[in-house]
């Protein structure tokens, strides 16, 4: 069973860039669908960003919030998806998480702990 660890998180000011990393182990980010999701203080936790696997086509799809700002992607040789996020904005700020699903939005993995993004005005 895949296990995904995300990082790449910290504390940035508005209209700043972060690229986020999910390293898998115990299987392959080619063959699975990968999701990232965020959750914000006192909200649910949401979709931002997934990419299915590549067998499927690598598609990509993006939450409205996420459009033109945010790109994911796959690095079959390093076993990582990345959110590169840029022109962030105060309510990007959440824990970022990344977990297997069933594409587009279907989870079908075990939450991490995931990586905090804070984003100030």
């Amino acid at each position: 069973q895949v296990q995904l660890v995300e990082s790449g998180g910290g504390l940035v000011q508005a209209g700043g860039s972060l690229r986020l990393s999910c390293a898998a182990s115990g299987s392959t980010v080619s063959t699975n669908a990968i999701g990232w999701y965020r959750q914000a203080p006192g909200k649910q936790r949401e979709l931002v960003a997934s990419i299915s696997s590549i067998t499927s086509g690598g598609r990509r799809n993006y939450a409205d919030s996420a459009k033109g700002r945010f790109t994911i992607s796959r690095d079959s040789a390093k076993n990582t998806v990345y959110l590169q996020m840029n022109n962030l904005k105060p309510e990007d700020t959440a824990v970022y998480y990344c977990n297997r699903v069933l594409f587009p939005a279907t989870v079908v993995g075990l939450w991490g702990q995931g990586t905090q993004v804070t984003v100030s005005s």
